[in-house]
C-alpha cells in the first residue's frame, strides 16, 4: 500500500483546534485519508488511509440508526464535526430547535451536540428548508455523520 504523504499544516491546525475547544480528540476524513489527532499523554497524530477499519468498543454502546446512502451523500446533508450525543433541543421538556418544514437562516442553530459535558451549537452552514431530521433527540453520532438535511 502506498504512504500518502502527511499534510503537517493540518495536523497543526486540528491540534490548534483541540486545544481551542478543550477536546481530547478531533478527526478529520476527506473521504480518501482520514487523520485523528488525540491528546494523552502527549499530541498523537495517527493518519489512516482509506479504507479504515472500524475501532470495537470495550463496552455495549447504542448503535445510532442506519441512514440510507442517499442521504449520507445529499447536497443539502448536514454532518456532524464530532463524536458525541445530540439533542434536538435547549433542555429536556422544551421544544425543538428545528422541525422538518421549517425554514433556517445561515448560522441558526439547529441542534447541540454534547462532547466531553460541552454542549456545541450545530449551525446551519447555509439557509433554506429543513426537509429531514436523521438522528433522534439522545442519540450517539459519529463524526461525518448526517444528521439532517436542508434543501
Amino acid at each position: 500500500m502506498a504512504k500518502t504523504p502527511i499534510d503537517a499544516e493540518l495536523v497543526r491546525s486540528l491540534a490548534a483546534l483541540l486545544d481551542e475547544t478543550n477536546l481530547t480528540e478531533i478527526e478529520y476524513d476527506t473521504g480518501t485519508i482520514r487523520i485523528r489527532v488525540a491528546r494523552g499523554g502527549g499530541p498523537v497524530a495517527v493518519h489512516h488511509p482509506h479504507p479504515a477499519m472500524p475501532a470495537h468498543a470495550a463496552h455495549p454502546v447504542a448503535q445510532p440508526a442506519l441512514v440510507p446512502a442517499d442521504d449520507a451523500n445529499h447536497p443539502g446533508a448536514v454532518t456532524s464535526p464530532m463524536v458525541g450525543m445530540a439533542y434536538l433541543s435547549p433542555e429536556p421538556g422544551t421544544p425543538k430547535f428545528i422541525n422538518p418544514g421549517d425554514m433556517v437562516t445561515e448560522g441558526q442553530t439547529l441542534m447541540l451536540i454534547e462532547a466531553m459535558k460541552t454542549f456545541n451549537p450545530i449551525r446551519a452552514p447555509r439557509g433554506g428548508k429543513v426537509t429531514r431530521i436523521l438522528v433522534t433527540d439522545g442519540q450517539p453520532v459519529e463524526f461525518g455523520e448526517p444528521l439532517m438535511i436542508i434543501e
